[in-house]
């Protein structure tokens, strides 16, 4: 699991998990120690280690395990290291394939078995891994309670109330007014999509890129059919469109 952040003001992200997730929270058994890789490359400043240590102690109160930090940050990496985080580098990279040796017709029995040997393989790759079947919830989701489709997508008939929570590795959709809170592709899948017949959320989530409802939402979208999804241009925001009903 990653945490982008694209603020080099880390202080203020933990204050804002704290408060979601926190032990005061109404969240506070959301997360189960899942390993965390903290990334401050999208911020437009250096980080500074007292505000990472502020952020890794934020995150071990929500049930996270901080393990790595990518980004640049004031000093050297002696300050993630102290923390107990691995630096790691914004991309890795990634050497090209060595060029296949041309093949002579002087061994024609040869190159025929490697074509099956590739053919097989190819043929194994695409076999596809039992689908894990929709979840279809029927009945409201009251504040306090939690639904989690892992490794699948989740249908919701009913309404979200405030502070309800519906979670999903694959697609939300809610064909009720969803008031609570929202989080999709939450393994990390971003091509994840949430969409509700009446969107007023109280946070709304897409592989970890989130927006509260702090930041209020346009009229065209608040209170209406909608859909969320992350952009394609590399930014990761969130992006908010109106259905036709």
């Amino acid at each position: 699991m990653s945490l982008v952040t694209k603020t080099a003001s880390l202080q203020q992200v933990a204050d804002e998990l704290l408060q979601s997730y926190g032990p005061a929270s109404d969240s506070a058994d959301f997360f189960d120690f899942d390993a965390v890789v903290i990334d401050a490359t999208k911020a437009k400043a250096l980080v500074t280690a007292a505000d990472l240590g502020a952020l890794v102690t934020a995150l071990l109160a929500c049930r996270l395990k901080p393990v790595a930090f990518r980004g640049q940050l004031v000093g050297d990496a002696e300050a993630a290291l102290a923390l107990g985080l691995v630096m790691t580098a914004p991309e890795v990279a990634r050497s090209k394939p060595a060029p296949e040796p041309k093949k002579t017709a002087a061994a024609p029995v040869e190159v025929i078995r490697e074509v099956v040997t590739e053919v097989i393989r190819e043929v194994v790759r695409e076999v596809p891994s039992p689908a894990v079947p929709t979840l279809v919830i029927d009945k409201p989701v009251r504040s306090g309670q939690k639904v989690y489709a892992r490794g699948t997508d989740l249908v919701v008939l009913a309404m979200v109330n405030q502070g309800g929570e519906v979670v999903a590795d694959g697609n939300i959709h809610v064909y009720a007014p969803l008031r609570g809170k929202a989080m999709a592709g939450a393994s990390g899948n971003a091509n994840a999509r949430i969409f509700s017949t009446c969107l007023e959320p109280e946070l709304i989530s897409i592989a970890g890129v989130y927006r509260t409802s702090e930041n209020a939402l346009p009229p065209d979208i608040q209170g209406k059919a909608a859909q969320v999804r992350l952009s394609d241009d590399g930014q990761e925001k969130l992006l908010f469109e109106a259905l036709a009903t």
